[in-house]
């Protein structure tokens, strides 16, 4: 079900904002939703070139695989 939201900015934003959406030839609200979906996107989750340093960073998954395995064990206590 969608949900609607109210949306209060300045001027100047909005005016930014409303040329952008008219750009891509979307409506405001598309477009902020859109806007805000990629960067959750961008922030939230590894890109493919952070991933591959996590995976070659050995002292790094090692540190992770004996947590892993206290948890596992039951070692420990969750904070």
């Amino acid at each position: 079900m969608h949900k609607t939201i109210t949306l209060r900015l300045e001027e100047s934003k909005y005016d930014l904002i409303r040329k952008l959406a008219d750009f891509e030839n979307r409506p405001i609200s598309n477009f902020i939703e859109t806007a805000t979906f990629r960067y959750i996107q961008a922030t939230e989750f590894a890109d493919e070139f952070e991933m591959e340093e996590i995976r070659a960073n050995t002292s790094l998954n090692r540190s992770l695989a004996s947590g892993l395995d206290d948890v596992k064990n039951g070692n420990g206590r969750f904070l």
